[in-house]
């Protein structure tokens, strides 16, 4: 043996090396433990906890935009079958407005229920407003909403649609947001949830919706922000989350998964999809799964919603109030069970 060259241990097993980042969070993602998990007891406890439980999220939502005012202003109307699609815009902080499809059923003339329908990844908000193509069915969620006679409010999310910035065909806009928010100690999900709270504002405000019966729906990117801020924002009276509720583990799981626009700093072992739910609770929530869907598994959002369950029966609510749908199918938006889930909950246009 060479002078300098190191001799291999004797006796031991040769250990085994990894190069791969992702393989490593893999297996940290495998090992990671709740530091608060859901108590098995209701009562005291569980109230306790969701305190807790409210905190943590605020902490790791961190620090909001300053508000401005509104300022809405409508830069169109087209006159569609059986509703009018308003173009509005109005801002959220004093560098960022926001574009969006107001749709208003033609025979409202009474305050009544509206939803905010958050898109997914893909063209922004013209997709759930039928106005862009897409392979997957039933993606014009807000159009079939406002035919079912609820006034919908559909915002393009921060780096979809009009709020695109240009990039490379090969990047990732959501990706390039996150550098430029963790540079300023901010976050991509923060400052939609920011954006979509001011959507309720406009909402509520509005003559013709009634801001006790508001609901949310979105699919998959469009169903995190609808978990987040149904949890965060008790004005969201009943929400529809499709192609999302999972665990962060198996959501990981799948390469290229998940985005900038998706995750909290430091959210690993402090905040699980579970107990995002169960501050939602006991208001309403139906959740969709798609049998085939690889990015957010079916059978873990089973067993996510049969944990959930226990926390809406301790808060002493209908069993109705949390309902599972798991469809065969993979990831998109289905709807079968949405629409009356909705129209329950929210009850029908008055006219």
């Amino acid at each position: 043996m060479a002078r300098g060259e190191a001799s291999p241990p004797a006796d031991t097993e040769r250990r085994q090396r990894n190069f791969s980042p992702w393989f490593s969070w893999m297996v940290r993602l495998q090992d990671q433990e709740l530091v608060d998990p859901i108590p098995t007891e209701g009562g005291r406890p569980l109230q306790e906890w969701r305190g807790r439980c409210r905190v943590r999220l605020g902490e790791l939502l961190g620090p909001f935009p300053d508000p401005v005012p509104l300022e809405l202003e409508t830069l169109e109307s087209v006159a569609c079958e059986g509703y009018r699609r308003d173009k509005v815009v109005f801002d959220t902080e004093a560098t960022m407005s926001v574009p969006a499809y107001l749709l208003v059923p033609d025979d409202r003339v009474a305050p009544g229920p509206a939803v905010l329908a958050a898109h997914g990844h893909g063209p922004g908000k013209s997709l759930v407003c039928g106005l862009a193509e897409t392979e997957a069915p039933n993606g014009d969620y807000a159009v079939q909403l406002v035919r079912r006679g609820h006034v919908v409010l559909a915002p393009d999310l921060r780096c979809f649609g009009e709020r695109a910035d240009w990039n490379p065909p090969d990047h990732y806009a959501c990706d390039t947001n996150l550098v430029h928010a963790v540079m300023a100690g901010e976050n991509p999900l923060t400052q939609n949830l920011w954006d979509l709270a001011r959507c309720l504002d406009v909402l509520e405000t509005h003559p013709l919706v009634d801001p006790g019966r508001i609901g949310m729906v979105g699919l998959s990117y469009g169903a995190t922000v609808t978990l987040f801020l149904a949890a965060w924002d008790e004005r969201v009276a009943a929400c529809v989350v499709s192609g999302y509720f999972s665990s962060w583990a198996e959501s990981h799981k799948m390469p290229w998964n998940m985005c900038g626009s998706q995750v909290l700093p430091g959210m690993l072992g402090r905040l699980e999809h579970v107990d995002v739910g169960a501050l939602v609770a006991p208001r309403p929530m139906l959740v969709e799964s798609g049998l085939h869907d690889d990015l957010f598994p079916a059978g873990v959002a089973t067993a996510g919603c049969e944990e959930l369950r226990r926390v809406y029966d301790a808060l002493g609510v209908d069993g109705d109030r949390l309902v599972h749908r798991v469809y065969d199918g993979g990831h998109q938006w289905y709807g079968v069970d949405a629409y009356p889930f909705l129209e329950r909950w929210l009850g029908g246009a008055e006219g």
